[in-house]
């Protein structure tokens, strides 16, 4: 069992969901911060337990967090384990991180200068499938109100601006 350790964060409360993770110094662009682990599962299994806890979120907000992240055609892995400290890390319409894999490995890596006292985050990313399930809360400038891939925000624009034409 690997523990995921980094000397550059720490883990305390986020303005965006519950934890999350924070620079504990300077962190230049294109490091390799933390390695996000756990288990490997098959996308059979992984389908069954994204569905938990989506099913708890809707009675509470601190239910929700869906730690599943695909490694490949096959397999996922499953970070909600406690010796994998990436999976604090929160989703943001504007990142300073993305995923990357390495050989392997998934790894979150800096995609521009971050400096000591910022929260770490990254899109996570899903699909246009069910996007209403998965409320954003990062209050950037640019959030779509949802965790979303980016390709898929004109999609939730354009249904936003449907809404607020006032009708004829």
């Amino acid at each position: 069992m690997i523990k995921t350790k980094s000397s550059y964060i720490v883990v305390k409360q986020s303005s965006i969901h519950n934890k999350g993770v924070f620079a504990k110094k300077d962190i230049p662009e294109a490091t390799r911060i933390i390695e996000y682990v756990g288990e490997r599962i098959t996308k059979k299994e992984s389908e069954i337990r994204s569905e938990i806890p989506l099913k708890k979120s809707k009675k509470s907000i601190k239910h929700g967090a869906v730690y599943i992240f695909e490694l490949n055609k096959r397999y996922d892995i499953d970070g909600n384990v406690p010796y994998n400290t990436a999976r604090f890390i929160n989703h943001t319409c504007e990142p300073n991180c993305e995923t990357l894999l390495i050989s392997g490995h998934i790894w979150i890596v800096s995609i521009r200068d971050i400096t000591k006292g910022e929260e770490l985050s990254y899109n996570y990313g899903y699909s246009f499938d069910d996007y209403e399930r998965h409320k954003c809360y990062c209050n950037k400038t640019s959030c779509v109100g949802y965790i979303l891939n980016e390709i898929h925000w004109h999609k939730v624009q354009h249904k936003k601006r449907k809404i607020k034409k006032p009708a004829k």
